[in-house]
């Protein structure tokens, strides 16, 4: 099954697509009376969308209290543990800042139940999200080169599609291109200020996820959607393995992402 591509007319519309797809997830849960499972990202692509998404949420209501949020990834410091809360990059901060704590209280949302792999067990992730059954939902950006979550390019030369596919959650060197993007996206153009490194949720558990959702926004994306219109599946461009999967959708804001009739 291919991709469906979605042009919206900006970034707000894509927030309001991103959201129908999340609440729709939940409530498919809702009724298979089972917990939702979602992935969820950080990044500056995604702070509309959590804003949107916790509105929507408080006007529905209902019942968050079984509801279980895996995130993609988080930095890494130099001793090997994620950095702090209080660090200015910290994805755990991010989360609390731009979504759970929007959520309303009657929302019954358990901070036991919002996770992120650990560093010192990345595997462990993988495990937890398989022994939950799965992950209803991954919400996903793509990086200016192609990475979804922190699963940075590889050249097919060193490793085979199906390898890439089938690679762990784990802790990685972040590529110098990702540095220097987050380092003018998130921390003002000082790249000091961005770790080195970074715990992913691996390839293996987000592919197996039920649904994906690929956001963009950003001009410098383009070029990576363009390979991934080209229709191969390659290590070199993480984003090209959505090919492969039943059931994903990428969004795609026209005002920034000028691309051909998709």
């Amino acid at each position: 099954m291919t991709i469906q591509w979605c042009g919206v007319d900006d970034y707000h519309a894509m927030c309001r697509e991103a959201t129908e797809h999340i609440v729709a997830a939940i409530e498919r849960a809702a009724d298979s009376s089972r917990p939702a499972i979602l992935g969820l990202a950080t990044g500056n692509t995604m702070i509309g969308v959590y804003e949107e998404l916790a509105a929507r949420l408080n006007n529905r209501g209902g019942d968050l209290s079984q509801l279980h949020t895996f995130n993609l990834d988080e930095y890494v410091g130099d001793n090997g543990h994620c950095v702090p809360d209080n660090h200015p990059l910290a994805y755990r901060a991010y989360m609390q800042r731009y979504f759970f704590s929007l959520l309303a209280p009657k929302l019954k949302m358990n901070p036991d139940h919002i996770h992120f792999p650990d560093p010192e067990a990345p595997q462990a992730y993988d495990h937890l999200i398989e022994r939950m059954g799965g992950l209803d939902f991954q919400l996903l950006g793509l990086g200016f080169n192609g990475h979804v979550a922190f699963n940075e390019p590889m050249p097919a030369t060193e490793i085979s599609a199906e390898a890439f596919a089938a690679l762990p959650s784990r802790v990685i060197d972040l590529a110098e291109q990702t540095i220097q993007t987050n380092s003018q996206l998130t921390a003002g153009g000082d790249s000091s200020q961005v770790p080195r490194r970074a715990v992913t949720m691996g390839m293996k558990s987000l592919l197996a996820a039920r649904e994906l959702l690929l956001l963009t926004c950003f001009a410098e994306q383009k070029e990576p959607l363009e390979r991934i219109r080209q229709g191969t599946i390659t290590p070199s461009l993480p984003g090209s393995y959505l090919l492969g999967h039943p059931n994903a959708t990428i969004v795609y804001a026209q005002d920034s992402v000028n691309l051909e009739e998709a």
